[in-house]
């Protein structure tokens, strides 16, 4: 796509920050054209009318116009460490979950480890 966008004489590409659908694109095309990654409540600021099927087209016509506001969007590095971490809160998160998991069936079966243990899973040993 980069390729083609390049040969296409395109050296601006502006697109919506939907989600998470818009990280691929900017990853691949990064460092290749500017980019613009617009915030979707500001595209609605802009007037004209926005339908689903004419988008690509409104948002282009916008760019050309120089009537779009980039978002901010952090250096690789940092991208890359937010998701890192992220990915490590939900896992934290995952596991405390099913510590709770874990205690609320023992004591179903009455066994009231936490009465007499502060850590129901035990110690962990870390190298």
């Amino acid at each position: 796509m980069a390729e083609w966008l390049a040969l296409n004489g395109c050296m601006a590409v502006a697109m919506e920050s939907t989600g998470s659908f818009w990280k691929p694109l900017y990853n691949l095309l990064e460092g290749q054209c500017e980019l613009l990654l617009v915030n979707t409540r500001h595209l609605k600021l802009v007037p004209g009318r926005k339908r689903d099927v004419k988008d690509a087209e409104w948002i282009a016509d916008l760019l050309r116009h120089g009537l779009l506001q980039a978002s901010f969007v952090p250096a690789r590095p940092e991208r890359e460490l937010r998701e890192l971490t992220r990915y490590r809160t939900s896992l934290v998160r995952e596991r405390a979950a099913e510590v709770n998991r874990i205690q609320k069936v023992l004591e179903g079966a009455n066994i009231k480890l936490a009465s007499v243990a502060s850590d129901v899973i035990g110690v962990w040993f870390t190298s």
